[in-house]
């Protein structure tokens, strides 16, 4: 199978596993990147099965919506039962890396809600150790070249995402070269540096149950 296929796999295997889930008041949350517009692709045929959605994106929310989708404002729902995205990189205890996309901070906001965080990805996205994948982070503008001395003494290699600004109006920041050992540390480390508004590591709060689409078919994975 190709990655495109593999994708594509995980998508529907993510909605067979919420299906029996899904409630008429339940509030679904959905990510954003390739993966997820799959995904959301593959919900829709079921809208009628839950109450809405609540998108990680703008982009995810206009697919949503074309899909008849209705998608609510965080602010106007009391919870979320399940989040399903995907993720650039996935450790053996579910920490993962996002925000190759450049919505990490809606992200992040999402996941914290959500009682259930699942991730749906294919085999090339678990990895031993993370880092090969840049570890993307969001900044206020006036504070991204102080951010990025930090990050150097911190031993990574931080490019700017040119021409990108997040949905929030933020710049984002790739750092290269890291080999992370311990992702729950490095998080918080990152979090700390004034002018950062939060990273891609997703450790702190890892995923539940980690969808995997392998060429044996979509292996469940829980964090170790």
């Amino acid at each position: 199978m190709t990655q495109d296929e593999l994708k594509l796999a995980v998508a529907k295997a993510a909605v067979e596993y919420i299906l029996p889930k899904l409630e008429k008041d339940t509030i679904v949350g959905v990510g954003s990147g390739s993966t997820a517009n799959l995904f959301i692709d593959e919900l829709a045929k079921h809208k009628q099965l839950f109450d809405g959605t609540v998108a990680s994106s703008e982009a995810s929310a206009e697919r949503l919506r074309k899909h008849g989708v209705t998608v609510y404002d965080l602010n106007s729902v009391n919870k979320i039962a399940i989040y399903i995205d995907g993720a650039d990189e996935s450790n053996e205890f579910l920490h993962l890396i996002k925000g190759g996309g450049a919505a990490l901070t809606r992200e992040k906001i999402v996941t914290a809600c959500s009682d259930e965080f699942i991730c749906i990805a294919d085999q090339s996205k678990l990895v031993d150790v993370l880092g090969d994948f840049p570890l993307p982070i969001e900044v206020i503008p006036m504070a991204r070249s102080y951010v990025a001395r930090e990050l150097v003494k911190l031993g990574g290699d931080p490019v700017y995402r040119e021409g990108v600004v997040t949905d929030n109006g933020n710049h984002i920041l790739d750092v290269y070269n890291l080999k992370i050992v311990n992702p729950v540390a490095l998080e918080a480390a990152i979090n700390a540096i004034v002018g950062v508004v939060t990273n891609g590591l997703f450790a702190a709060r890892p995923a539940d149950v980690l969808l995997l689409a392998t060429q044996d078919g979509i292996k469940t994975l829980t964090a170790k």
